[in-house]
């Protein structure tokens, strides 16, 4: 097991956490938990903890939902054991999306900035210039 793996399973995240990064609410997270699809660890507090591991389910779940999938499909789907070449695969995909979407987030960002500064005028473009390097 290598070292990035133990991180990605280690129970860091408050409900409230994944709740903003998911845009899940924190029923529909109990909800995906009562069916077995993650398995947050628990504070001595009994709080939940979510792994990096866990959020990736969640917006899996997420993504299969707004596909149309129902809870019993997504319960199928996501107790299927991919291959070594499919995750392989899967991983490539997965870097490749990332990138770019960071990428076209930054862009788009930067464009709102750009058209902000237009409109109001308290703000001068020079302000703007620490967000980008």
């Amino acid at each position: 097991m290598g070292g990035s793996n133990i991180r990605r399973t280690m129970p860091l995240f408050p409900m409230g956490i994944v709740m903003q990064l998911t845009d899940l609410t924190a029923r529909q997270i109990r909800y995906y938990e009562e069916h077995e699809l993650i398995h947050p660890a628990r504070s001595d507090g009994n709080r939940r903890l979510f792994s990096l591991n866990d959020i990736d389910k969640l917006l899996e779940i997420k993504d299969l939902l707004d596909e149309g999938m129902n809870m019993a499909g997504i319960k199928k789907f996501m107790n299927v054991k991919p291959t070594k070449e499919q995750k392989s695969e899967a991983k490539e995909n997965e870097k490749a999306r990332r990138d770019l979407s960071d990428e076209e987030l930054r862009k788009l960002l930067r464009n709102e900035f750009l058209l902000q500064g237009r409109y109001q005028k308290g703000i001068r473009p020079g302000d703007m210039s620490r967000f980008f390097h």
